[in-house]
This record gives structure tokens, sequence and C-alpha cells, in this order.
């Protein structure tokens, strides 16, 4: 992070380029090809000896801003910016992986992400193993052998289990591993996978960073080396390019992150007390309630508990489908992050796919909600969730 700007600065001004007419807002440059004054200057940018734009698959100036302004409020050398989240995620362990290869994981993942490890890896000759991320014990024997990379969410989708990045980094390293963090629910302004230890971090900047459900698209961040030289060729070559459109949108979104960020996750903290008072509701977690079995860590790592709240309702299913029924505010939606709050029941969406074992290893039972806290009053949302709680 540059000393110039603090992050709600950042968010704003760093990167940006103004071309010779001196506009305000960011340029949207829609296009998908450059010109080049002569052949010989042509010749010279794909002999990488002069810097031109090429083609929009594998840079834009729009994009361009994007990944610039993201790079300085994440802390890291270097960004790349995909089509969607999973993008992100699917590059950034591809293009770092080959047959023979072994990748940990955190068991609790997003669904697709799960699919990548357990189905995905392995046909193309990649070992998988899955871990309790929270378990510390279970990543010092998985990491005991020779192993390529590590996967891993904190705060999980949809539990909220928070991993000691840490201690599992430094396990890592010795196994000769990167460590490639999602770091979705946090967003870059509550926790800095980088400062302790990750190598490469991933978004879907569908969710808070444009947050506002308008377009889709993901980042990728680490260290410039690796960046230019591993993640690159793999990117230019196998076209997971954000649009130029939707960098802008997203550009436009991220004036507004600190603010809507730090409202959110006040209202959040706020509802996952109102819910864990009621004789309906079986849990309630957020990672900064005090009841929280990963409360200490996530304090120590993130600096405000973040927009998400996951709770359990009594009567599995038939309950929580009564209850998210009843909603009149609060919109029933696999998506998270967005100025809309939004609720999902796992077992039946997001996880549905990861099959009743996976799920209950994970303690997603069929009772359990997740909710993205949006930027209604959060009295308006409280009354709407004692509507539901009627019903449940």
């Amino acid at each position: 992070m540059s000393a110039k700007f603090r992050p709600a600065t950042a968010l704003i001004h760093a990167g940006r380029i103004r071309t010779n007419f001196d506009e305000n807002a960011e340029a949207l440059f829609l296009t998908s090809g450059f010109v080049y004054e002569n052949a010989e200057l042509a010749e010279a940018v794909f002999a990488n000896q002069v810097p031109h734009y090429q083609y929009s698959r594998f840079a834009n100036p729009t994009t361009a801003m994007l990944e610039a302004r993201l790079a300085e409020i994440e802390g890291a050398e270097a960004c790349r910016c995909t089509a969607t989240g999973m993008a992100a995620v699917h590059s950034a362990m591809l293009c770092h992986l080959k047959a023979g290869d072994r990748v940990v994981a955190a068991r609790a993942l997003f669904g697709s992400c799960h699919w990548i490890v357990s189905t995905l890896l392995p046909q193309y000759g990649i070992e998988a193993v899955f871990v309790d991320g929270t378990n510390l014990a279970a990543w010092r024997d998985a990491l005991s052998v020779k192993t390529a990379l590590v996967l891993l969410e904190t705060p999980s989708n949809p539990m909220l289990d928070i991993v000691d990045l840490r201690a599992v980094a430094d396990l890592a390293h010795a196994a000769g591993a990167i460590v490639v963090v999602d770091n979705v629910f946090a967003t870059p302004l509550l926790q800095r996978p980088l400062e302790f230890g990750a190598d490469v971090v991933v978004y879907s900047a569908t969710k808070h960073m444009d947050g506002q459900g308008r377009v889709l698209g993901g980042a990728v961040l680490g260290r410039r080396e690796w960046i230019d030289n591993v993640f690159q060729p793999f990117f230019r070559n196998t076209g997971p390019t954000l649009s130029p459109f939707n960098a802008w949108v997203i550009l436009k979104g991220l004036e507004t992150l600190s603010l809507r960020v730090q409202a959110q996750s006040a209202s959040a903290a706020k509802i996952a007390d109102f819910l864990a008072e009621s004789p309906k509701i079986s849990r309630s977690l957020y990672p900064t309630r005090v009841d929280h079995p990963d409360r200490d860590l996530a304090v120590r790592q993130m600096s405000a508990g973040g927009t998400i709240v996951a709770f359990e309702v009594k009567g599995g299913k038939e309950a929580a489908f009564r209850m998210m029924n009843a909603f009149k505010i609060i919109s029933i939606s696999n998506n998270l992050g967005d100025t809309k709050s939004l609720a999902t029941h796992p077992a039946t969406t997001t996880h549905m796919r990861i099959g009743p074992e996976e799920r209950a290893k994970l303690g997603i039972t069929d009772g359990i909600i997740r909710l993205s806290v949006g930027l209604e009053d959060v009295d308006d949302l409280t009354e709407d969730l004692a509507r539901g709680l009627e019903q449940a």
C-alpha cells in the first residue's frame, strides 16, 4: 500500500490513467484491438521490445486501471483481472500446477472451488487432499509431504470458519507450496492475506467490489515475478479476460467500497446478535461475536467481522424455507456482497453438489441460511427477519 494514499482514497484515485481529454471519470476503452503506426512497431511490440497495447484479451487501459487500483489496495505488487471469480480461482491454480503435483485445500470451500479440487484436478493427474481448515494438526500432517499449492478461504463460505493464515503459510512454504487465499468474504479492507504470508489472493469482484449486482469479474493478486512469469502466459493464451465495460463498472463500484463494507459490517454484527437471541435459532455465526469458535483468531486477522452472517433455523429445511419465503425486504439469491440483503440456503444451492456427507463434515445442515447484509436500515432488516422467524 502506498504511503501516499489511505485505503478510502486509494479506492477512488489509485491507478488512474487520464487521456489528453483530461476526463474526470475513468475512460472506458471499448476496443478489442489496437493499431500501430507502422509494421516495424508491431514487430517490436510482439517481440516485447516496446510497451504497447496489443489486444484486449491480453491487456486493456480500463482494465489496467482496475488492476493497478486493486494492487494498491491489497498491498500486492501486481494484479490481473479475470472474467469471473471462478476464472480467478481456476487460473490461479492451473497456471501453477502440472501432472504429478499435489494440492492441499481447506475442506470449507465454495461449491465450485470444491469441485475444482475434488474433481477437476485429479483428471489432470494432480493429487488433491482436503483438511479441516481450522485444525492445524491436520494441516501439519497433510503438509509433511512435498506440496505444490494450498487453497483456502477465510472466513469460509458459508460457515465462516477462520483459518490461521500465518501458521498455514509457514507450513505450506516448508512443504514447497504457494498459498492461494480466497479473500472474498473479508474484502481487502478487512483482511490482507499477503501480510500473513499468503502468496496469491483471489477475488470474485462480482461481490463487494461491484457490490450492486451488475457485472461479473475476478482478480488475481501476488508478486510481480509470479504474475508476469507464471500467471500471465496462462492468462494470455487461455483467455479468461475481464471485459473493459465490466472493469469500468467495478472501478466505479470501488469508489464506495469503504463506505459500503463499513456500514454493512456494522449492520451484520447487530443482526447476528439479534438472531442469537431468538429461541428459533440454534446457531448464529459471525466472526467477531464472542461465541464464534475462532473469534480470537478472527480479531487478530480481521479489522471487522464482515458483511455475512450464517445462522441455523431449528426445524431444518422446511423451517428455513418458511422463514425465507416470508421475507419482504431480503431477497432469495445465491449472490452476496450486494447493497441489497440476500439470503441463501446453501444445502440446496451453492453447496448442493458437494453432497450430504461433505456438507455434514462442514456443518452445513438443512437449517443453515447464509445472509449477506445490505445497506438497508438495520431496523427494517431485523423486522424482516422477525417476520420470517414467526413463520419458521
